[in-house]
């Protein structure tokens, strides 16, 4: 039996974080106080592509923090890229760690199906 499933994404799991930045070629995310345009984001930061400032994930609520002005300090499609990402390595994460496998396709859109197997599931 097939499930579409749709996920709001809330940045929590600094794991899944870590992930998304490997499978995206990203630098290592770091931990500490981060400077944004006019204010300070502590969290784990992450650098996307040509983004003048980084995105802060505050794990405990789930928030982000950054500053693109508008995309004109950083292509907001970076961020949906990570989001994207982020929210794949999560959920892989999770099914896995229940006992699930997990197959990844990637569809002619940009977005990526994950395929979840059921133990005991046809």
């Amino acid at each position: 039996m097939s499930h579409i499933v749709t996920i709001q994404t809330e940045v929590r799991c600094r794991e899944s974080v870590t992930a998304a930045c490997r499978r995206l070629q990203l630098p290592p995310p770091t931990e500490g106080t981060h400077r944004l345009f006019t204010s300070e984001a502590t969290g784990l930061a992450v650098t996307l592509p040509a983004w003048r400032y980084p995105v802060v994930c505050e794990l405990p609520t789930g928030t982000l923090r950054y500053d693109h002005y508008g995309g004109r300090w950083g292509d907001p499609r970076q961020l949906d890229r990570f989001l994207q990402g982020y929210a794949v390595e999560r959920a892989t994460l999770v099914a896995r760690r229940s006992g699930h496998a997990v197959h990844e396709e990637p569809i002619a859109d940009g977005s990526i199906r994950l395929v979840v197997q059921m133990e005991g599931a046809a």
